[in-house]
């Protein structure tokens, strides 16, 4: 028995961060330019982009609707790393939880995500699976998804 080790059973654990709601006018713009036919939606979320260069949801749509896998790479880096900003801004210290279940991490999450997808896709297989274990430290339960 010298080997024994303490066992925290508490309900403690890593610190949690939750990132601000994202601006209801900014969404209500957002909504409005994903509304548009297909051909018309990324210069329309480009547009949204302008006005709102902050907005970590903007960012990681234009990930989404990006003309091609070098634009979605550099959009999905800058709502990351926008999103690291932000996670800082809100008390993250460089570790702990930002959990998928809350709304308000999921833009940040979707272009650490987008960032990882896509830097696969280009062959900088690195990047990717720094990004992955990245999203498993942040949540624990995520998988990947295909």
């Amino acid at each position: 028995m010298e080997n024994v080790h303490p066992v925290n059973l508490s309900k403690s654990g890593p610190p949690e961060t939750i990132l601000p709601k994202e601006d209801a006018l900014i969404l209500e713009h957002l909504n409005n330019a994903l509304e548009k036919p297909p051909d018309q939606r990324r210069n329309a979320v480009a547009e949204v982009l302008e006005k709102w260069p902050n907005s970590l949801e903007v960012w990681a749509c234009l990930g989404d609707v990006a003309r091609d896998r070098v634009e979605a790479y550099a959009a999905y880096r800058v709502g990351y790393h926008r999103g690291l900003d932000r996670l800082r801004q809100s008390g993250w210290k460089g570790s702990g939880l930002v959990l998928w279940k809350n709304a308000e991490n999921l833009a940040f999450l979707r272009s650490l995500e987008g960032l990882a997808k896509v830097s696969n896709e280009i062959g900088d297989l690195d990047e990717a699976e720094r990004c992955y274990q990245f999203l498993k430290q942040l949540d624990p339960n995520y998988k990947k998804s295909p």
